[in-house]
């Protein structure tokens, strides 16, 4: 297990500890373009999803994407390259949490490279059942279960 609880602690500063796996997935052709590269919009929903991971985990409870901050495509990503999603809280704040998310492909089997083929940093928001910002410091800095 990370040192997640710990870096929680202190919500008001970045917590100082490396990416992590949070995710992994292989695309297959029904998410390809015409061209036989995957959708971008296809690669930006994974890199969403694998994103919220921390923050849900560090607000304990629902989160909702508040802003994209920046996305970079370094590579193309091909059907059947598998990708792992790495992700590093960067930012937390009262009601927000801020990662970094760098995604790898796994490609070419026969003889096996490891690309960097996109990063992207978002903002998520905790949520209450209304869908309202709350804050979460106090459920951050109990322990973990």
């Amino acid at each position: 297990m990370s040192d997640l609880s710990s870096s929680a602690a202190s919500p008001a500063l970045a917590p100082a500890h490396p990416r992590e796996l949070v995710m992994r997935v292989m695309p297959m052709p029904a998410d390809a373009n015409g061209n036989g590269d995957i959708f971008g919009g296809w690669i930006m929903a994974q890199v969403d999803l694998a994103g919220s991971v921390l923050p849900a985990r560090i607000t304990r409870g629902r989160v909702t994407t508040v802003a994209v901050n920046e996305f970079i495509f370094k590579q193309p990503v091909s059907v059947g390259d598998l990708l792992s999603f790495y992700a590093s809280v960067r930012r937390i704040g009262r009601t927000s949490v801020t990662v970094h998310v760098e995604v790898v492909a796994e490609r070419n089997p026969a003889n096996p490279q490891v690309v960097k083929v996109t990063e992207a940093n978002l903002t998520y928001v905790a949520i209450d059942r209304e869908g309202k910002p709350r804050p979460f410091a106090e459920a951050a800095t109990s322990p973990a279960a």
